[in-house]
């Protein structure tokens, strides 16, 4: 059932890609998504159905609707070029920590601390404030908190504490 969920948000991150951006139908689909990230751990939990390819799966998915909203956004915004260099930069520490799983536990390592967990909710959030607060005074915050994640996750991932 929890992954039948997760599956349900990369179909839906799917759709995104063809309503215009930030219109009522554009933000069912990205809102219905963002459910499904809630109900799919709530429900491995509750079933006692938790299993590292629904980590996996959820790790995808999680990817596949930031992927999908940053492609069809970013057109649209006026986004300043010092916001996809530290978007760069924190990329390139989780592919780093991505790496480091695999060279010292020999395994995919997906880290659901609380820092990720804020800051998927703060990149969930952000796009439903672009109406309301320019991008570049939320990006300072949501950049802040990710690169804190993105370092503290490569800290746990280097100390076996994931």
């Amino acid at each position: 059932m929890a992954n039948f969920i997760t599956v349900l948000r990369i179909i839906l991150a799917a759709a995104i890609l063809f309503p215009a951006p930030l219109t009522p139908l554009f933000y069912i689909f990205y809102i219905l998504a963002g459910l499904t990230d809630i109900a799919d751990g709530t429900a491995a939990r509750k079933l006692n159905s938790e299993s590292t390819f629904g980590a996996k799966l959820d790790t995808l998915a999680d990817l596949a609707l930031f992927l999908v909203c940053f492609i069809k956004l970013c057109p649209m915004l006026n986004i300043p070029k010092w916001v996809y260099v530290c978007t760069a930069v924190i990329v390139f520490i989780k592919i780093i920590n991505i790496v480091s799983g695999f060279v010292l536990q020999k395994k995919f390592v997906s880290v659901h601390s609380f820092m990720n967990k804020a800051v998927g909710a703060m990149l969930f959030l952000l796009p439903l404030t672009f109406k309301l607060i320019d991008i570049k005074y939320s990006a300072p915050f949501v950049l802040t908190a990710a690169a804190y994640a993105a370092i503290e996750e490569g800290h746990l991932i280097r100390n076996g504490k994931n």
